[in-house]
């Protein structure tokens, strides 16, 4: 297993993970612009490959907040259902979180769905803090 950057122009692989993630309503046509404009803005995407195959892909936005200084932003983890619960999220933590330091980053932030307990508790065991809620108004 390793973790690998995806470069802009290989965005189109994360496109089939997501979509198992994401809202049945958003096509894959719909992901990869959306895939192909977020590489444009302070984005990177970490895939995971078990030899040539990508079985996880995590988002990381960059930016720098007030309140928590330089920051990465973890977005849309997805690891494929035959490779959960084999300690995967906890090395790619890891990876992000290194990367992070590599980068001169201070702080990594995310968000999870709220009915998305599994997830809550594994944050909590990796010492993330819960600062508040995360709210989306359509326009």
């Amino acid at each position: 297993m390793r973790f690998q950057l995806i470069l802009p122009e290989d965005i189109h692989l994360v496109v089939p993970l997501v979509k198992k993630m994401a809202k049945a309503s958003i096509s894959e046509a719909l992901l990869l612009q959306r895939f192909q404009e977020m590489v444009t803005q302070n984005y990177e995407c970490v895939g995971i490959f078990v030899g040539d195959d990508l079985i996880g892909v995590c988002g990381m936005w960059f930016c720098t907040r007030h309140y928590s200084g330089r920051s990465i932003e973890i977005d849309h983890v997805f690891i494929e259902e035959d490779f959960r619960n084999q300690g995967i999220g906890s090395e790619l933590l890891s990876w992000i979180e290194n990367y992070a330091k590599s980068k001169d980053y201070e702080t990594i932030e995310l968000n999870t769905y709220v009915e998305n307990i599994k997830s809550h508790e594994f944050y909590d065991r990796k010492n993330y803090k819960k600062l508040g809620f995360h709210f989306l108004k359509s326009l």
